[in-house]
């Protein structure tokens, strides 16, 4: 109860809490009852301060949660787990029933699951309780989980939002996608189209059944979820016909996972072509949902087997769908000359359970057109046939395949390196030397010994530039070297330095992202010098996958 503060429900609870939790008590209370039914409680996994021996009083909470929201889930705690990571990836294997030291049922701590294997065979025979609980795999649709600006700030294509979506709710995880509201309080058009976009392919790629009329157990296309088909030992292959040839090239099964859990190990899925059986998709695990995609295939016959599993499985749902191939999502790689090359960003495809190259199988006929003075491309653009000069101006491209559009790709290119040369540096580690900050290939960093410091790299342009950002690249191979802030010195001779900017990034660990740093006037040097002040996490070392200047 809160003085002065009456709520219209009238359910109480009696906690012996201290301040802080009281607080937080009430505020979830009106939280619950205050707007609106509430399906999940969101715990982003903060911990209290330690100064003071601030503790969460989690059982009460979870007390008033589970009466006030009977169907909300908790993120964070026993219902869902963080998938691991905050840039949309997911693992080829997501079991949901992982194991746990303590009884879940009754324990307060559930630490993060980073872990690639959480729940194969080993893993199970290691742990001390089992436990079912879903991945949720959550990343931003924009760089960063909060609104900057509509500028520099970039935002994920539809590929990548849609890709995202197949891969995490078809790989037994759900989705949940951060969309930051701009200064307004709204959504920023750029974003409203992208996920426009996204909701009209899944809307098109899944609405329709294509397996609405065949034969084969009717328990699997009956729609209900509560029925299942139990495949025993001799016989865990399902067979299913089809009136009439149908092209297709996603698969959906499910698992009946509320009386039988997750059992299928592995399978894969055969197509009747050529008066054959041909293999079009392998994968391992089912679970809630598995979304299986492949390059399109006409067929009348589907076969589906069952090829390592935990007891009999009991598959409850199959359908088949047809997605409509869309040019490619482009990427762009410069080398030290300024010459840049487009290519599909195969890369954004990054689950091939058929063995095969997708972006090449799906994409087959595409034709690439740019642009270089910031208008948006078209097919009346220039025609990409070959690596184009690229040096301080904005890149756009698109691809076209049967005369669709796809999702234009654009980035601001600086001066190119080929001139650059080494003036100093803090240290360097074997293998990462301080040339591979500027050698074009962000893949390769540069990585000072561990010190105290400073860290600093010092670069001849080769010539007198004016400079109006900074672009920093960190490497993504590991977690240690991150640039949190610095400052940018200049140089008449090389020699003696004055500091003209400082610097701060924002979360580098959990999204190693590029990172521009747009100067408060033009800077006008040769000779440039970059020093770290503050490395994430307090790390003793600094490391760059690749500077640019624009």
């Amino acid at each position: 109860q809160v003085p002065g503060r009456p709520f219209s429900n009238k359910t109480t609870f009696t906690f012996k809490v201290d301040d802080y939790n009281e607080y937080f008590l009430n505020q979830l209370f009106e939280i619950l009852t205050e707007y609106g039914e509430i399906h999940e409680v969101w715990f982003d996994g903060a911990h209290p301060k330690r100064k003071g021996g601030q503790t969460y009083n989690y059982p009460a909470w979870r007390e008033l949660i589970r009466t006030l929201a009977p169907k909300a889930v908790i993120f964070g705690r026993e219902d869902i787990r963080w998938c691991g990571n905050e840039a949309g990836a997911t693992r080829e294997t997501e079991w949901n029933v992982i194991t746990y030291p303590d009884d879940p049922d009754t324990t307060s701590y559930f630490p993060d699951r980073t872990e690639y294997d959480l729940g194969s065979r080993e893993m199970l025979y290691k742990g001390k309780y089992l436990h079912y609980q879903q991945a949720e795999t959550n990343t931003s649709i924009r760089e960063g989980w909060f609104y900057r600006d509509d500028t520099h700030q970039k935002v994920r294509s539809a590929d990548d939002v849609f890709d995202i979506y197949e891969r995490s709710v078809g790989g037994n995880s759900t989705f949940l996608l951060n969309i930051p509201p701009n200064r307004e309080g709204r959504f920023s058009p750029e974003d409203v189209a992208v996920l426009e976009e996204t909701g009209k392919r899944i809307r098109e790629t899944y609405d329709m059944n294509l397996l609405r009329e065949a034969e084969g157990p009717a328990e699997l296309l009956d729609g209900n979820p509560d029925t299942y088909h139990l495949l025993k030992e001799k016989n865990r292959e399902i067979i299913i016909n089809l009136p009439a040839p149908v092209k297709i090239n996603r698969l959906m099964l499910q698992e009946a996972i509320a009386t039988h859990s997750e059992r299928v190990e592995a399978h894969a899925v055969d197509a009747w072509i050529g008066n054959r059986w041909k293999e079009i998709a392998t994968a391992t695990n089912i679970g809630y949902k598995r979304i299986l995609r492949f390059p399109e295939v006409v067929t009348q016959k589907i076969r589906i087997r069952v090829t390592a599993s935990r007891l009999d499985p009991a598959i409850s749902h199959v359908s088949a769908h047809y997605y409509q191939t869309r040019p490619p999502q482009l990427t762009f790689t410069r080398d030290k000359e300024g010459m840049v090359s487009i290519a599909p960003r195969q890369a954004d495809f990054n689950w091939n359970p058929h063995g095969e190259n997708a972006a090449g199988n799906l994409n087959a006929g595409y034709e690439i057109f740019y642009t270089l003075d910031g208008s948006e491309p078209t097919q009346s653009s220039i025609r990409y046939t070959q690596p184009v000069k690229v040096e301080r101006k904005e890149l756009k491209a698109v691809s076209y395949t049967n005369n669709i559009k796809g999702s234009v790709h654009n980035e601001q290119f600086g001066i190119a390196k080929k001139e650059w040369i080494l003036l100093a540096v803090s240290s360097e580690q074997h293998r990462h030397d301080a040339a591979l900050a500027f050698d074009a290939n962000p893949r390769t960093y540069w990585q000072s010994e561990r010190s105290a410091g400073p860290h600093y790299i010092a670069i001849d342009l080769g010539t007198e530039q004016s400079l109006r950002a900074m672009v920093y690249t960190p490497q993504t191979v590991h977690g240690d070297g991150m640039m949190a802030q610095g400052i940018l010195q200049v140089s008449e001779d090389g020699e003696r330095w004055n500091t003209v900017e400082s610097f701060v990034f924002g979360n580098l660990i959990n999204d190693p992202t590029p990172r521009s740093y747009h100067f408060t006037q033009p800077v006008t040097t040769r000779y440039i010098r970059i020093e770290a002040t503050g490395v994430a996490g307090d790390g003793k070392s600094l490391a760059i996958g690749e500077l640019d200047f624009l």
